[in-house]
């Protein structure tokens, strides 16, 4: 897995507005938009958006999919549908409005969603995948703490190879470099496949870069805007990014290993959001992208099935050629900030057989660059 100056994946997160305010309730602007949002405090500028209360009621998401239904229903016929209190169902919709959602309140007639939403169902992905499904577990979560979390605790209580985590909603996810992120329902989506290799933790080097290629080519099955890759693992379109993935490895490094591989994809974002992060983001809504989530997650699996696939038999080498071909930064000035804050400036030159980037510097000297804690961007000064 959206102020200031720090680095932002899938757009910076930050939290929804406070709920509740000393004022009442306050409504994030969004409809069904889905961006993750970062707890931490923003270097820089202080944060716009203050922190919230996320925790989901164990009511909210099945009286969401009841109102996504486009029609108006009663306080009182949910209060009595769900076994609640008028002001419970009052409080659990001001909840859903803090979490990024448009709930329509009309006296009289009731609440209702104003735009439908496509919820995700497991039995819808595998109808889109076929056969394909066979190669993985899906689980779809209403709300979680972060799929990357679940499921590598399920991970280490033996889950399987291909085991998927999918959420509507996360309220401690965890970004890259150890940020929090927070997602917002509807509008994003949201999950974690695990891959366990036997052949050690050393076969792995590439790995992140293999998931980037497999949700380029998934999202460019529908957009005639073309999505690249930025070394290691971000996707973007025109230099926004669209995308973001995080892989966490456990094991031995000669022996039985696993992966856990999380994935955060912008599909809807509002003004506010993106008025709100310090890097340019895109969504596929822009995109005119109009593919609905289930496909768009069924088509994410089936090409990280075969990316995989090959991964697993030939290492990254077998796949570098692909990933060039979608190199963002290919001939570009960049500068590369180390995990000792040091600066390196230099020409990018796409990525050796191993996945580590590599950059020319002013004496045409290429090196290699690796490591999880490398921020790389356009440099320009030149």
């Amino acid at each position: 897995m959206i102020v200031g100056t720090s680095p932002v994946k899938v757009g910076h997160r930050q939290t929804p507005y406070p709920y509740p305010s000393a004022e009442g309730y306050n409504k994030t602007p969004s409809t069904l938009e889905g961006v993750f949002y970062c707890t931490e405090n923003c270097a820089g500028k202080p944060c716009k958006i203050a922190k919230v209360h996320t925790r989901p009621h164990k009511a909210l998401f099945r009286l969401l999919r009841c109102l996504s239904d486009g029609r108006f229903h009663s306080g009182q016929a949910l209060a009595d549908e769900f076994g609640l209190s008028r002001s419970s169902i009052f409080n659990i919709l001001a909840q859903a409005e803090s979490m990024g959602l448009s709930i329509h309140a009309v006296r009289g007639r009731g609440y209702r969603m104003p735009e439908p939403v496509e919820w995700l169902d497991d039995t819808v992905v595998v109808r889109h995948m076929g056969t394909a499904a066979s190669h993985y577990s899906i689980h779809v979560l209403d709300s979680v703490d972060s799929t990357n979390t679940a499921l590598m605790v399920a991970a280490l209580d033996g889950a399987a190879d291909g085991t998927l985590f999918c959420a509507e909603h996360q309220y401690t996810g965890r970004g890259r470099r150890g940020r929090l992120w927070h997602s917002v329902v509807g509008g994003s989506l949201t999950f974690s496949v695990l891959w366990r290799f036997e052949s050690g933790l050393q076969s792995l080097a590439g790995l992140s870069l293999v998931v980037g290629l497999a949700i380029a080519r998934a999202v460019n099955r529908h957009s005639r805007h073309m999505a690249r890759l930025k070394w290691p693992n971000d996707i973007l379109v025109d230099y926004r990014k669209l995308a973001g993935i995080l892989v966490e490895v456990q094991g031995d490094m000669h022996g039985a290993a696993f992966a856990v591989v999380g994935v955060g994809l912008n599909v809807r974002l509002n003004e506010t959001q993106r008025d709100a992060v310090d890097q340019a983001v895109v969504d596929l809504a822009e995109m005119e992208v109009t593919v609905g989530r289930n496909q768009l997650l069924a088509d994410c699996l089936l090409e990280l099935h075969a990316a995989s696939s090959v991964f697993r038999q030939h290492g990254f080498a077998a796949l570098r050629e692909d990933w060039q071909a979608l190199d963002a930064y290919a001939g570009r000035a960049v500068a590369l900030t180390l995990p000792d804050s040091r600066s390196v400036q230099g020409v990018a030159c796409g990525v050796d057989e191993t996945g580590a980037f590599l950059l020319r510097d002013a004496q045409s000297n290429l090196s290699p660059y690796s490591g999880g804690e490398i921020s790389l961007r356009l440099d320009g000064a030149r």
